[in-house]
């Protein structure tokens, strides 16, 4: 949905519940251009749970620590 400013500002209450009920997002312009972009705030999934699948199935075959600029200077 896109809406101006002045169409927020005046129905802030109504579109808040909108945004709560439907997950819809909101963009709010100015002059047709816009400005922002008003969405349900969602809990994010931590780094350590995101890769928790892959834990123990990844495996190193160099120490990571090292520098690589020797494999960049032909660059």
């Amino acid at each position: 949905m896109e809406i101006t400013k002045t169409q927020f500002k005046d129905q802030l209450d109504s579109l808040l519940d909108r945004l709560n009920n439907d997950n819809e997002e909101i963009v709010i312009t100015d002059n047709g251009k816009p400005l922002f972009k008003v969405l349900k705030y969602h809990e994010s999934v931590s780094t350590s749970e995101l890769f928790a699948p892959l834990r123990g199935k990844v495996k190193y075959y160099e120490d990571l620590t090292t520098p690589t600029t020797e494999e960049w200077s032909d660059v």
